[in-house]
């Protein structure tokens, strides 16, 4: 469903419900809470948008949402139907009603975000048309997916009025460091238009498993992306024969060793293209993985590696259970039809995050650079450091 809030008040059953966008900011300062070592969103009342497409097309109401939005039960859609928080066309319909294409659904719901870590959006530069930042791990970087106000755009709108803004590059949720945001549409397009020439460097720098070769090493490698499992997987071109296709699209990333301690390696990373998780599933390509990546760890390393990690988050954080948190109506108001309530966190977000030792450090283009200091993880003077 489209991530866009509507301010509809005929959308709701519920009297003194106002939707968010009644405000031109994203965020507010109050919007958020601190819990725990995280950053929580206040619950809101939202509504999402989308328009049947050919697959949905002939499915009952009901059908389609629980076919294609399973965090809720089936029952819960039954409810939201009949009450009129599920309409189509505008329109409040029965339970059977069968969808046709291109139809507009919308969808009222009492919104709970997921938590981020509790660190600082660091402002590095603020220019009439640019502001960079140094992005913690854990937030993503616009709205998407169950993310609005805990992103990046929207914590700069809360705590610096800073927008509209148009990112014009992105790192993955777990991932820190630089990221440049433009402050027009025509600064956007320019910063685009050299990303889309080839003209724009990138370097990271990440900590991985082992020694590392000291030598500069290229890897060349097709990165094939599964989204149901959300990983990506590497097949060297060049080693595949001549009857086999090699899947996924290339990519290439320069690796270069910046020190080591015998048991990690400090390692600059430039990627020459820009796949899904290219960095992260290239080093593991390479026998040297982020040495506390959940996904590209190698198996025998697995569970050493995650439980320092852990334990050297958890003492850095002090961070607490989710299920420490006690209700209090003066962070919000229960909805009686939501499946989140009274808990703060949504279902399935339980889990603390932990920041991935991947950093983005600088882009340079022609005319212009822009870098981001190294993160505390980066050091090697002892073991596990």
């Amino acid at each position: 469903m489209q991530d866009e809030a509507v301010d509809s008040s005929d959308s709701m059953n519920v009297p003194d419900i106002v939707l968010q966008s009644s405000s031109p900011k994203l965020s507010q300062k109050q919007d958020y809470i601190f819990h725990g070592g995280r950053r929580h969103v206040r619950p809101y009342y939202f509504e999402f948008i989308a328009h049947v497409n050919k697959r949905w097309t002939g499915k009952t109401i009901v059908d389609l949402f629980a076919d294609e939005f399973k965090g809720r039960p089936r029952d819960y859609y039954v409810g939201t139907v009949k009450s009129g928080r599920i309409k189509v066309d505008g329109e409040t319909v029965p339970a059977s009603y069968i969808v046709k294409s291109s139809q507009k659904i919308t969808h009222f719901l009492h919104r709970h975000e997921p938590p981020v870590m509790t660190d600082d959006v660091e402002i590095l530069l603020k220019e009439p048309d640019v502001v960079t930042v140094c992005k913690p791990a854990s937030i993503p970087v616009h709205p998407c997916g169950q993310y609005r106000k805990n992103t990046v755009v929207g914590i700069l709108d809360a705590e610096h009025n800073l927008g509209p803004l148009f990112p014009i590059h992105r790192l993955d949720r777990l991932v820190s460091g630089l990221l440049i945001i433009a402050r027009t549409a025509a600064k956007a397009d320019f910063f685009r238009q050299q990303i889309e020439g080839g003209l724009v460097k990138k370097r990271y720098i990440a900590k991985v498993i082992g020694v590392f070769p000291e030598d500069e090493k290229v890897v060349d490698a097709n990165i094939n992306y599964n989204g149901s499992e959300g990983r990506s997987t590497a097949e060297d071109a060049s080693s595949s024969g001549d009857d086999k296709k090699v899947k996924g699209k290339p990519a290439c990333t320069k690796f270069t060793r910046i020190d080591t301690n015998g048991t990690h390696s400090l390692v600059l990373c430039e990627p020459v293209t820009g796949r899904t998780h290219q960095i992260r599933v290239h080093l593991q390509y390479t026998g040297h993985p982020i040495a506390n990546d959940p996904l590209y760890l190698t198996q025998h390393v697995d569970d050493l590696e995650t439980k320092i990690a852990k334990r050297i988050d958890a003492g850095e954080r002090k961070l607490v259970s989710p299920e420490d948190y006690m209700y209090s109506s003066e962070d919000f108001s229960i909805d009686p039809m939501c499946t989140n309530c009274p808990k703060l966190i949504p279902q399935g977000y339980e889990e603390h995050d932990e920041a991935l030792w991947l950093h983005c450090v600088r882009y340079s283009g022609t005319g212009w650079e822009y870098e981001c200091p190294y993160p505390s993880w980066a050091s090697l003077t002892l073991p596990f450091s």
